[in-house]
């Protein structure tokens, strides 16, 4: 076997030496020591890394989908996904400074661009109280100018400034998953919320600890995947709950969420019948009397 392996056509040999090293791929693939454990981990990690690149390009796609079909983003937390967004860049940046493997964050980059189109979906169907008033072409570019104006700030920081809000993150995940999950809660729905977005966080979540501690060993960003993963799992949970469900809107009350307006219905009262009483004929008529017979007709 390893005459097949040491023969292997130089494009195949360059690529698997850009993945792993000269060093794991002569180990793992031309000599076929599976028990060089420390290369076995490393090309694991790194295999791991790219399928969760690849996986993050797409992730958000099918709720990109759902909301452009349904031309609604009911059931989104607009507070939810600008936090997530947040997170996000702030990871990209802090790994891109730092030097580490594109592998061990590349989805970052694909998962900001996403979430940021979700966020504009967001403020276009659904605007909050505070932008519903102004036209929807004003909404979007205002939306955008705030997410160039981050992307510079964050582009021009000091690399110890950024750790600081990279260590920011932690509660940023926090805080981008509470107002999602209480509004699921409220609603008894996750409305337009895509499981597969919710399936593969968890499942990237979990790859990146693991890849994390392999291959870049900071404890800030791998306490962050850990937090993520916990409030994923939630959502997953809320999804096994609620699926098939159709809740009504809620209004979110407080700064944090998004709010639907609850469509209430106010029924007048039924009206009381009211009963008219007819006086009998004039007794100077020639008609008999009816006695002491009344007559009468009830209005509605």
């Amino acid at each position: 076997m390893t005459a097949i392996t040491r023969n292997l056509p130089w494009f195949v040999k360059d690529l698997g030496v850009s993945i792993v090293g000269e060093k794991c791929y002569t180990s793992i693939v031309e000599n076929l020591d599976l028990a060089d454990i420390e290369c076995l981990k490393y090309s694991l990690s790194k295999g791991l890394g790219l399928g969760i690149v690849v996986g993050g390009s797409i992730m958000k796609v099918p709720q990109l989908l759902l909301i452009v079909s349904a031309r609604s983003a009911r059931g989104l937390s607009l507070t939810a996904y600008v936090l997530e967004t947040l997170a996000y860049a702030i990871t990209l940046a802090y790994s891109y400074r730092n030097e580490f493997p594109f592998s061990t964050y590349g989805e970052n980059l694909f998962l900001t661009i996403q979430n940021v189109v979700i966020t504009l979906l967001i403020v276009h169907y659904n605007p909050p109280a505070s932008l519903a008033a102004r036209p929807s072409l004003q909404r979007t570019i205002l939306s955008l100018q705030v997410v160039i104006a981050f992307a510079v700030a964050l582009f021009v920081l000091p690399t110890p400034t950024l750790a600081l809000f990279q260590l920011a993150t932690l509660p940023l995940s926090l805080f981008s998953k509470l107002p999602q999950i209480r509004q699921n809660y409220r609603a008894q729905s996750t409305g337009q919320l895509s499981a597969f977005a919710v399936i593969s966080q968890v499942g990237g979540c979990l790859a990146r600890l693991f890849t994390t501690a392999t291959e870049v060993g900071d404890p800030i960003v791998s306490a962050g995947f850990a937090l993520a993963l916990a409030l994923n799992v939630i959502l997953g949970v809320q999804m096994w709950l609620y699926w098939g469900k159709d809740g009504r809107d809620v209004l979110e009350d407080g700064p944090i969420g998004v709010s639907d307006e609850k469509k209430q219905q106010h029924w007048p009262p039924a009206a009381h019948k009211v009963e008219v009483i007819v006086p009998p004929a004039s007794p100077g008529r020639a008609s008999p009397r009816p006695g002491n017979r009344r007559w009468s007709r009830k209005v509605d």
